[in-house]
């Protein structure tokens, strides 16, 4: 059974096997599906119709090394690069150097017909494959067009065994959108994977913040998280 995490709550991650003994978690995925939103728009002739307004949420990814100077990312490759050089970041990327994490793609919609079930942009984790020199593995979220997160249907993470097309068994599950806190918030530190005693733990933060773009929210992570 899913594990229904709250905000805040640190988890192992240990699984159980049928005989009943336990194993580590090491190759998941970590995705995030999300809903368009639905809007009255003017009719031609007067009057109002309801329609889907596509929402851009940006899943991304920072891995801290040991000294907090160093650092890998994942975002979004269709980020201006010359824009990202003018504040001293690389151009975006959808895998990191050690091989270890890979991005499935941007997704600039939602689900505009409800919740399919599926998720939205997806990180797949191997962390047998992890540079030793990395501590920490944050993942946030960033909304790229003008809503708040307030105001997005349905938000929500999950980890899961399997692959970007097809889940095997979900581990974990946490709602990213369910709280007030998000209203007027575009920027949101889902969860970090650390390790601790040489074991990957992961942390449910699920803290929204005041960054308007996702370069802020990378500062933010490295000034009051890391």
């Amino acid at each position: 059974m899913a594990i229904n995490l709250t905000k805040g709550q640190r988890i192992d991650l240990t699984k159980k096997d049928s005989s009943g003994g336990s194993s580590a978690l090491t190759k998941f995925c970590v995705g995030v599906n999300w809903g368009a939103l639905e809007v009255e728009k003017k009719k031609f002739f007067g009057g109002t119709k309801k329609v889907k307004k596509a929402v851009d949420l940006d899943l991304s990814c920072m891995m801290v090394f040991k000294d907090k100077e160093r650092f890998d990312h994942i975002y979004s490759p269709e980020y201006n690069p010359q824009a990202l050089a003018k504040i001293g970041l690389p151009p975006g990327k959808l895998y990191s150097r050690d091989g270890a994490l890979q991005h499935s793609g941007d997704d600039r919609t939602g689900d505009l017909d409800g919740d399919d079930g599926l998720d939205n942009e997806i990180i797949s984790v191997d962390l047998t494959k992890v540079n030793p020199e990395i501590e920490q593995i944050f993942f946030f979220l960033n909304n790229a067009t003008n809503e708040d997160f307030y105001q997005i249907p349905f938000a929500k993470i999950r980890m899961y065994e399997g692959t970007p097309t097809k889940v095997d068994n979900i581990y974990a599950t946490f709602d990213v959108v369910s709280d007030a806190q998000y209203s007027g918030r575009k920027s949101m530190i889902m969860g970090k994977l650390y390790r601790k005693d040489g074991e990957w733990k992961f942390n449910a933060i699920g803290d929204a913040t005041t960054d308007q773009v996702f370069a802020q929210t990378m500062s933010t992570i490295i000034r009051e998280y890391a």
